[in-house]
């Protein structure tokens, strides 16, 4: 039986992909078979027709498979000459057994997913699979209209982003979008955060641009070390900064939009990736939304933290300088967010859902962050200093005289627990990085396990 992993990077076609192969090359289906029909197959893995139809074209793409008209996809005879096995070397010496899976995982990247609002989704997506037959078609470039339109009317809602839906562009991830960034800023030095968020430093190197590291200060990211860096980009998280849960306020972001402003060709890009999650008051309004529609910020945000991660949905406002550029580049490039699943979502949004999903998760979250600072003061005691509490789904956690945050981190792996030291994210000068403090996510820790996770924190650190 094929397994699916929704959390795995992988996307789920071409994990179907990569397990239908494995079988047709072992000899599992053979040649001349019918694959199972794509809603057929589709049902009995949980996962959409889509999903299923662009393994299958895979297939055929790599010659596992042919598609026959009116009757579905076969087993191709491959001859052998696919991926030919490889002699097996000389087996390699056992190494030491694996460590034992972490039973309580409270990193950064995952959410609870019974949060998810499945019955909704998998509604709107039934709708539109067998009455919306044209989503079948190679959609607009930038994104369909219908959720460009949803998404510009819920940024000037709800974080003040001054755009029109011409200026909006949806793509696979932010990664993808910093992808499609890099190459219109190609030749620019970007400035980032450090701390912060190393995943967009190496996109952005990977892309062909030069990164400068720039020390936040308890502000965030300092307007006066931003104009001696030399660069002309500047890459930010200003509010809720990551990983110090830090939120930019007015007169900071007034200083840096004046760097932008001094010098032609500068550009920040405001990483907005989980402003839904304030528990205190409302966000300050975006960056974007104080420089206006022409100002020099590319506003991106996702939906992987207030969604899923495995929906692959996130957006960019350009700004109208930079828009003709984009569409002249970019012209011949398909979008990357399948069509069904941009116009469920844009369904989602236009009845009101999603404003409500965001409020009921908005809720859950900020009881559970209670409900864990508690346990975790209970269990750690009046020296325990949390940080970054406000909002986000993750705190700093600094336990004096702990140790060290290595010590922390595997005295809590030896009790189940999988979390990250501070440290990790800081990409230059690590001295500046506070001791004993460790980075606590809280999104997918279950409630009932709340007391458990605290009590074996405890257990873990109180002997340091």
């Amino acid at each position: 039986m094929i397994q699916l992993d929704a959390q795995s990077a992988t996307p789920l076609y071409e994990q179907l992909y990569a397990a239908l192969a494995a079988e047709i090359r072992e000899g599992a289906r053979p040649a001349g078979t019918a694959l199972p029909g794509r809603r057929t197959m589709a049902a009995q893995l949980g996962v959409s027709v889509n999903t299923v139809d662009a393994a299958y074209q895979m297939l055929a793409a790599e010659g596992w498979a042919e598609a026959r008209p009116r009757s579905g996809f076969y087993v191709q005879e491959t001859g052998g000459l696919l991926h030919p096995p490889v002699s097996p070397g000389p087996a390699p010496r056992p190494g030491p057994a694996p460590a034992p899976g972490a039973r309580y995982d409270l990193s950064t990247g995952s959410i609870d997913t019974e949060l998810f609002p499945a019955r909704s989704w998998g509604r709107i997506q039934k709708e539109l699979l067998y009455q919306s037959p044209e989503l079948l078609q190679r959609g607009e470039m930038q994104g369909d209209a219908a959720l460009r339109e949803q998404i510009a009317a819920y940024l000037g809602s709800y974080r003040g982003v001054v755009c029109t839906p011409d200026q909006v562009v949806i793509g696979a991830g932010i990664e993808y979008l910093l992808g499609c960034l890099a190459h219109l800023f190609a030749g620019s030095v970007a400035a980032i955060e450090n701390p912060g968020y190393t995943r967009s430093r190496t996109v952005l190197e990977n892309s062909g641009l030069r990164c400068t590291l720039i020390d936040i200060d308890r502000q965030g990211l300092p307007a006066a070390a931003l104009e001696r860096s030399g660069a002309n980009l500047c890459y930010l998280t200003p509010s809720h900064h990551f990983p110090t849960g830090v939120t930019m306020p007015a007169p900071r972001r007034a200083q840096l939009l004046g760097w932008a402003t001094a010098q032609p060709g500068r550009y920040i890009l405001e990483d907005d990736y989980d402003s839904e999650f304030r528990f205190d008051t409302k966000p300050l309004p975006s960056l974007q939304g104080m420089a206006g529609p022409e100002g020099p910020v590319v506003y991106l945000t996702t939906f992987s933290k207030s969604l899923a991660p495995g929906i692959r949905i996130a957006c960019m406002v350009l700004p109208q300088g930079l828009l003709a550029r984009y569409r002249h580049d970019f012209a011949v490039y398909a979008n990357t967010v399948g069509r069904f699943e941009q116009h469920t979502l844009a369904r989602f949004m236009a009845e009101g859902m999603f404003t409500r999903h965001i409020a009921r998760m908005r809720l859950a979250y900020k009881r559970r962050m209670e409900a864990f600072a508690a346990a975790l003061r209970a269990a750690l005691g009046p020296q325990l200093q949390l940080q970054g509490t406000h909002s986000g789904l993750h705190f700093l956690l600094t336990l004096p005289g702990a140790g060290g945050e290595t010590a922390m981190v595997e005295a809590a792996a030896a009790q189940s627990v999988q979390l990250r030291g501070l440290s990790g994210y800081y990409m230059a000068r690590p001295d500046l990085c506070p001791p004993d403090t460790v980075v606590a996510g809280y999104a997918a820790l279950r409630q009932a396990d709340i007391p458990a996770v605290a009590a074996a924190l405890g257990r873990a650190w109180r002997p340091l």
